[in-house]
């Protein structure tokens, strides 16, 4: 829809604004937000602050993507899929209540949610909870300690839980976001990342004297993956949270955790703290999308449809080993790849028919023939149909 369009929409709805004052409030708002955010969105957000409905289809406030958001903002409509969540705690001052944070994305970055008072509640009823894709509407941007930009959710914000005509490929799970463990290095040092991997260690969690002589708890581990491993060190609540449920050979993530050189020592440690989610990894949170594949990552869960009959073939290899062999092309909305399916999974494989409905869990990525990338299966891959 055109500016004029909106503009002329407004006047009809409230005559009492005029033309000029539409118009002078758009270049505040313009000046505010740096000229990042399209004249048809910010118009739409001042209608909807004078109280003025216009028409848009379904979506009278229209979604940003989440890495236009700025500080500052008032009646944003964000959308997002829920990767980690926080509970609520109770705050005192003029004014007693509680709030509760998570952490959505969207294919273009992830942003911290603050819900205040009864919309706290939504995480404590379990209205809530990681997986889902959630619409905030109504809320305002401020920004956090770190400067980063955070969207906050009060009385007057509506939420809604898997919107209507969302797509699941505009809004992935944490695999999208993850550095691989073996690729920390020193240009991460003091910086946020979110990491998957399988605890392989634990050390018993000991308690501490800060200088304000109150006691603090801290616990180390080791998280490993396929590409190396990392010192884990977690910090008071956090602490007390994984001492009671952390097993070697759990598969954990970490959102939000901050890169510290190791004490004493060379290399780096990962820091959990009061910003940082750790907790089980489910598998469907590994899905990724085909187009988000990297050569070199492994461990991951694709899902999509057989696009081409599969091949099934032996392979002898350089120590005379026959080897069974099943290739077939994967698509989803994103794009299409070639999977290779290999032993057991090739039998698997071999039986599948154009149009299945798959998901392919714990896959390795590589270049392959004419260096085009390629999903290989691996030991412990399953290839499921899905019904």
């Amino acid at each position: 829809m055109k500016t004029e369009e909106i503009i002329g929409q407004i006047r009809a709805a409230c005559p009492w604004i005029s033309t000029d004052q539409i118009l002078n409030r758009l270049d505040k708002e313009k000046l505010k937000t740096g000229g990042f955010i399209s004249d048809e969105t910010l118009l739409s957000m001042i209608a909807a602050e004078f109280g003025c409905a216009i028409s848009r289809g379904e979506n009278p406030v229209p979604s940003l993507s989440l890495t236009d958001l700025i500080p500052g903002l008032n009646n944003v409509t964000a959308v997002g899929r829920v990767l980690a969540t926080f509970p609520p705690k109770a705050f005192e001052g003029t004014r007693k209540g509680k709030f509760a944070s998570l952490l959505i994305a969207d294919k273009s970055c992830i942003l911290r949610v603050v819900l205040w008072n009864d919309k706290a509640s939504l995480l404590e009823s379990g209205g809530i909870s990681v997986g889902q894709v959630v619409r905030f509407s109504h809320g305002y941007t401020r920004e956090d300690l770190s400067r980063k930009v955070e969207l906050h959710v009060g009385d007057r914000c509506e939420v809604e839980v898997n919107p209507k005509g969302w797509e699941p490929k505009d809004y992935p799970g944490i695999g999208k976001f993850v550095t691989k463990i073996g690729e920390l290095n020193a240009s991460h040092k003091n910086k946020r990342i979110n990491i998957i991997g399988t605890v392989t260690k634990t050390f018993p969690a000991s308690s501490f004297q800060r200088r304000d002589s109150t006691q603090g708890r801290v616990m180390r581990f080791v998280l490993s993956g396929h590409t190396g491993e990392v010192p884990v060190v977690a910090w008071n609540e956090k602490a007390v949270e994984l001492e009671k449920t952390l097993l070697v050979g759990a598969r954990l993530k970490i959102v939000n955790a901050k890169v510290k050189k190791a004490l004493g020592g060379e290399g780096l440690e990962v820091h959990v703290d009061a910003a940082t989610h750790a907790g089980p990894l489910a598998q469907d949170e590994e899905l990724l999308s085909i187009a988000d594949l990297k050569d070199g990552q492994s461990g991951f869960a694709v899902e999509g449809e057989v696009a081409t009959r599969p091949t099934l073939r032996e392979i002898k290899t350089a120590k005379g080993e026959l080897l069974k062999l099943a290739t077939f092309e994967l698509k989803d909305e994103t794009g299409r790849i070639c999977v290779s399916a290999w032993r057991k999974q090739a039998d698997i494989a071999g039986r599948l028919k154009l149009g299945d409905k798959i998901i392919v869990k714990d896959a390795y990525a590589k270049k392959g023939f004419g260096d085009q990338l390629e999903i290989s299966t691996r030991a412990h891959t399953s290839i499921t149909i899905l019904q």
